[in-house]
């Protein structure tokens, strides 16, 4: 993947753009806010958020400026580090050379090196006298210091030439200290007197920095294989079926040229190379990857399928509806991928302290350098343990303790249907105080079905039926699939209807066989004044089974309507959604229930699923919702929205945190949902406390990380600075710290619902 510039979503209309850039060379959290700074600097840039963890840089800026790429890539290499495509599915162990990695030679040439120098160390332990002669030592250390370190001088040369510090600058500094130090004490002993060099320490700590950060990039990369692992899931090429006009026989194709309306063929054991629609035949599908769901989901003509999940045991055509970008695969790629880019407010305050920590262990390191040659200790006594405080404080753990958390967290929840879209989100959700749930498709199947139809005694309910599927008939609403339904299921055929209108959260209306009828809510029909005594028995007969009515009224003059007849619509709680709520309720959530039902309806409803009148919120309309959340948002409540994406999005955006659920069949529209924050792939309830969980458990190890990256540097320097650690103990330590942090965040990966 190559540097990318996508228009943001919500910030259309102003012509804001995202670029997203690759960077190589950031070691701490000190080099992620003097690359941060270098950005912010450029014209046209609003914010830029840098991820030590990704290596990569998110830069928001005003579009329209066609340089804006390039003078970017421009600063991140005048701050000293090195501008490159954003890379997730490389693997630098992939390269190697006689059997190693690449990568993995320069820490092995140094271990090599540095081996005979250690000898002396291992020797004094056992009684022996190994030491080398000051020049081998020399002739040991110094390729190590200065070819295998020299990564250490040009970082932190560029980051003096910044005014700011970074981890290469207190290895550099405390590294060349030692190899000066044991220069000038061989350089001014007499022949043949044998002096004690600090070559070896020097050496070692180089090494296994340089060892420390290789772990720590194979530990980094385990954070991203749930992108890996999605972008996998994409076939290469597709059979293209001919057209009968440009095309008479069937040729493979890339992906990348499918378009919608084309139909392509997939055999058994093949991954779907796009979103579309089952035209022909009938198989089954593992959508496992992309949902979560451990069973296969059958497939028939009219099915829809999600270009990624594998095709098992029958042969289908498919007509594509939706590939490239536009598909459900990519869209679930770019919210795995910008929870990864994004930063934790948590993280603001990690990124300020590491502005001035590097500084502030400079002068630390002065003042135990003065402060020992105070107190008369050996010049090379002093300087070591300067250096011991140099290194130990290198603020590698600090920077990766936040960004390696939510890279874990959002990586395996998106393997259980769990899409998470920003670091933010994942944050507030385990703070969250109280739930509010939509009832049609969020806590029911949102399948309803016509449980009866009355009219006025005497009337034909068969014709009333089709005037209800004539107005009907090109909605999508669940009500309207259900007339339609009943319809089909007696035989019945209904004309088309005229003048068709909407009327928003209420009805319709149009003309049909000559006749303006409306069907819509009774709460609609009572404003309109529409007389409903002769029907009011069906009316409670459907209220009392708790059941949605509609009304189907004929207008006879512009201020007389007349009610027809009252359809009754029944639907069934989701399975597991009465426990899921239970599970919300131990967990001392409070919950509601928010429903554009009449009241009695709700509260019926309500009851199957285990909830009390009280958490019933009934007749709220669409545009009303968000109100709804706003009155339980009093008192500082941090409440959650979930519902079903579409009339929802208002709530959910006006909620702390809104979950969207998403259908495996569902449009892709679902899975882009930008109102929500969190987006769960599978409809099931039960993901609601999961996503709780995971928010909860990637929290807590993003603060026992910063607890352990702060305890660290609060024991270590103080250890350090009284001598009680030399420097290669220190700098083993702080190798482990970075590597210990993000083994840390990977635990995550064991994470179930």
């Amino acid at each position: 993947m190559n540097t990318t510039t996508t228009l943001s979503p919500a910030t259309a209309d102003a012509e804001v753009c995202e670029i997203d850039l690759g960077i190589g060379g950031m070691t701490c959290a000190s080099c992620v806010g003097r690359v941060e700074r270098a950005l912010r600097k450029q014209p046209g840039v609003i914010d830029a958020s840098v991820n030590l963890a990704t290596e990569t840089a998110r830069v928001t800026a005003a579009a329209g400026d066609p340089a804006l790429t390039a003078r970017l890539r421009r600063a991140v290499r005048d701050a000293g580090y090195e501008p490159r495509a954003v890379e997730t599915d490389d693997d630098p162990d992939r390269e190697r050379v006689l059997g190693v990695p690449r990568n993995a030679w320069p820490v092995l040439i140094a271990a090599l090196l540095s081996a005979p120098l250690v000898g002396p160390m291992v020797g004094d332990l056992l009684g022996k006298h190994w030491m080398l002669p000051a020049l081998w030592q020399f002739v040991l250390a110094t390729p190590v210091q200065f070819v295998l370190g020299a990564r250490f001088y040009r970082a932190g040369w560029h980051a003096l030439k910044a005014g700011s510090g970074n981890m290469e600058l207190l290895v550099a500094i405390g590294t060349t200290a030692g190899w000066a130090l044991s220069t000038w004490l061989w350089w001014r002993a007499d022949a043949g007197e044998m002096v004690h060099l600090y070559y070896e320490g020097s050496a070692v700590v180089i090494t296994l920095v340089l060892l420390g950060k290789w772990l720590e990039a194979r530990a980094k990369r385990q954070t991203t294989e749930a992108i890996r692992a999605l972008q996998a899931l994409r076939p290469e090429r597709a059979r293209l079926l001919p057209d009968g006009v440009r095309r008479t026989e069937m040729v493979e194709v890339p992906v990348e040229e499918l378009l919608p309306g084309d139909r392509i063929q997939v055999l058994p054991g093949e991954r779907f190379a796009a979103d579309g629609e089952v035209v022909d035949g009938h198989t089954q599908a593992d959508e496992s990857m992309l949902t979560g769901e451990a069973m296969p989901v059958p497939k028939a003509p009219g099915s829809g399928v999600t270009g990624g999940s594998l095709n098992g045991e029958g042969l289908v055509v498919v007509e594509v509806r939706a590939s490239g970008a536009q598909s459900v695969l990519a869209q679930i790629i770019a919210l795995v991928q910008d929870a990864q880019a994004g930063k934790a407010p948590v993280q603001r305050l990690v990124d300020r302290v590491a502005a001035v920590f590097v500084p502030v262990v400079l002068a630390i390191g002065v003042v135990t350098l003065l402060a020992w040659l105070a107190l008369g200790a050996p010049l090379e006594d002093a300087l070591q343990h300067a250096v011991a405080v140099l290194v130990i404080a290198c603020p590698c753990a600090l920077g990766l303790a936040t960004p390696a958390a939510i890279m874990a967290g959002t990586g395996v929840a998106a393997r259980h249907g769990i899409l998470i879209r920003d670091a933010e989100a994942l944050e507030i959700a385990h703070r969250v105080q109280a739930v509010a749930f939509d009832k049609t498709g969020t806590l029911t199947e949102g399948r309803p079905r016509l449980l009866f139809l009355a009219g006025e005694p005497g009337s034909d309910e068969a014709a009333l039926l089709v005037q209800a599927a004539a107005l009907q008939a090109g909605s999508e609403h669940p009500l309207a699939r259900a007339v339609l339904q009943a319809a089909r299921e007696r035989g019945l055929a209904w004309p088309e209807a005229r003048e068709l209108q909407a009327v928003t959260g209420r009805g319709v209306q149009g003309t049909v066989d000559g006749a303006l009828l409306l069907l819509g809510s009774l709460r609609w029909m009572e404003a309109l004044g529409v007389g409903m005594t002769a029907l009011q028995p069906a009316v409670q007969r459907a209220l009392a089974q708790g059941a949605s009515v509609s009304v189907l009224a004929r207008r006879d003059a512009p201020d007389r309507l007349t009610a027809l007849a009252v359809l009754a619509f029944g639907d069934e709680p989701k399975p597991g959604a009465r426990e899921a709520l239970a599970r919300l309720r131990e967990r001392g959530l409070r919950l509601a229930l928010v429903s554009g039902d009449n009241r009695a309806a709700a509260e019926a409803m309500a009851e199957r699923l285990g909830l009390r009148p009280e958490e019933v919120m009934a007749e709220v309309l669409p545009a009303d919702k968000a109100a709804a959340i706003r009155s339980l948002q009093q008192g500082g409540r941090v409440v959650a929205m979930v519902g079903d994406g579409v009339n929802d999005a208002p709530a959910l955006a006006a909620a702390d945190v809104g979950l969207a659920m998403g259908h495996s069949e569902g449009a892709s529209a679902d899975v882009a949902l930008h109102a929500a924050g969190i987006t769960l792939m599978r409809g099931e309830p039960q993901l609601v406390a999961a996503a709780f969980d995971i928010s909860r458990r990637t929290v807590r190890k993003i603060r026992q990380n910063l607890f352990w990256a702060f305890a660290y540097n609060v024991a270590g320097i103080p250890l350090a600075a009284l001598g009680f650690l030399n420097p290669v103990v220190a700098g083993a330590a702080m190798a482990l710290s970075s590597v210990s942090v993000v083994s840390n965040a990977l635990l995550l990966k064991r994470w179930r619902p």
